[in-house]
Parts: C-alpha cells; structure tokens; sequence
C-alpha cells in the first residue's frame, strides 16, 4: 500500500483521469473528493462490499426455486393458426393468366 501525506486542498492523481482532494481535515476524521469518470464506479468500501455479496448472492443458481414453475406450451410455428386465407387452396380460374396481362391492340 502506497502511503501518502496530503495537507487540506491537495490532490493526488491516479492514473490519467482520477483526482483525490483532502476538502477538509477536523480531528480523526477527514473529507475527501473524488474526481474520476462516469465509467469508473467510486464507493465506500462497506457499499462496494455489500453490492458484491448481494450480487454474489443473486447469481447463484437453486434449482428449488424453479420446481414449481410451470412452462406453457410452445405456440405452434407461424405463431398460432393459419388464417383462413392461407389455407384456401388457390383457384387458377381466379387468377388472370398472362392472356389478361397482355395490352389489347386493336
């Protein structure tokens, strides 16, 4: 562990992009800032302690908890039944043949 001595409104730098600042000293206690990006998670270490053991906790895996859960049936291909138009069976008579497509010229 790196032990620094620091007088009220220095700074230590770590890294590039983090900034630690003594705000204030009075008695046994002493203020701190933390200057550092959005991308890096800065936590006392009793909540960063909590959250690891909640999600420690959280992910792990009791089969109990899933035995009286019930799984409904998968839904049929096409996403239920065809509708009424799909299974009619295509009549050639109703549908023009190329005959019909062509331009009459007189």
């Amino acid at each position: 562990m790196l032990v620094l001595s620091r007088l009220r409104d220095e700074t230590i730098m770590i890294g590039d992009h983090i900034e630690v600042t003594v705000v204030d000293v009075r008695g046994d206690k002493v203020r701190i800032g933390i200057n550092a990006p959005t991308s890096v998670a800065v936590h006392r270490k009793e909540v960063y302690d909590a959250i690891k053991r909640e999600n420690e906790e959280a992910s792990r895996f009791d089969q109990r908890q899933l035995d009286g859960i019930r799984v409904p049936p998968a839904a049929p291909a096409g996403g239920g039944r065809p509708s009424k138009a799909s299974r009619r069976t295509p009549d050639p008579r109703r549908r023009p043949g190329l005959e019909a497509l062509k331009c009459k010229t007189a």
